[in-house]
């Protein structure tokens, strides 16, 4: 599964790698991509969204819709 989500707050290679760092711990993730000049996140496995939403949130920066 993939999973893209815009994300607000990131601003450079140091908050791609907080993401990163966050979501990778997450149970069944396989892969994360942050991008901050896309503003997004890719996250490949299969993961829980709403966990991957927390994550994100919890490091300091805001899931769009």
């Amino acid at each position: 599964m993939r999973l893209t989500l815009a994300v607000s707050g990131m601003s450079c290679t140091g908050c791609e790698s907080n993401i990163e760092s966050a979501v990778s711990e997450l149970p069944g993730c396989e892969g994360v991509d942050a991008d901050h000049e896309a503003g997004e996140v890719v996250v490949d496995g299969d993961v829980d969204e709403g966990a991957v939403t927390s994550a994100i949130e919890d490091s300091g920066y805001e899931v769009v819709a």
